[in-house]
């Protein structure tokens, strides 16, 4: 049975609301709702991804313990901002260590981790390209994070992507020689654990 409850509020969230689910990113709540599963009467936010076409259905008792949050606030959205215009950290490990660091932060929900992936991720026309694993990471980490900024500013996508594109432009650039070593350290990494 599905039974759409009147009341749309539940531990401070409510319907009409868009909310951070970690996993998934920025999502809005279409509905509080009860359902009887193996006899037992759980209530439900119904959460819809509207760019995915996905709907998760998330039991109200879970909301906490999965991550999930309203959208940052200002401050918090400045201060991710403000990461961007930081300098790269580039860890000297292996990149499959790497990768699964960035795809944590990416899948952990907070904003500052996300914008510290695209940090990293980032590279300049000037720079080298990215392997096709790293490219994959860095969308990931930057659609999350402009997802969300447009819907803390209520704006669309592309207005956020100019904001988050025009912090980068501001953080120092490593030397293209640098980078090329660099990129050059990874591709090797990546033949060694092909090999």
């Amino acid at each position: 049975m599905n039974n759409a409850k009147k009341t749309a509020h539940r531990l401070g969230f409510r319907t009409g609301e868009s909310i951070v689910y970690p996993a998934h990113g920025v999502g809005e709540i279409i509905a509080i709702e009860e359902q009887v599963v193996a006899g037992c009467t759980l209530e439900l936010f119904v959460i819809s991804f509207e760019k995915d076409k996905m709907t998760l259905r998330v039991p109200t008792a879970k909301a906490a313990s999965v991550g999930m949050r309203k959208i940052a606030e200002n401050t918090l959205v400045d201060k991710a901002l403000e990461t961007l215009t930081g300098r790269a950290r580039v860890k000297r490990t292996m990149w499959s260590r790497r990768a699964q660091e960035y795809e944590a932060k990416i899948n952990s929900g907070d904003l500052i981790a996300i914008a510290e992936v695209v940090r990293d991720l980032h590279r300049s026309d000037s720079q080298p390209e990215q392997s096709y694993s790293e490219r994959q990471l860095y969308e990931a980490a930057i659609d999350r994070m402009v997802r969300e900024i447009a819907a803390v500013n209520g704006g669309t996508d592309t207005e956020a992507m100019r904001i988050v594109e025009n912090a980068l432009a501001q953080a120092p650039r490593r030397p293209a020689k640098k980078a090329a070593n660099e990129a050059q350290a990874a591709a090797d990494e990546l033949e060694d654990e092909a090999a």
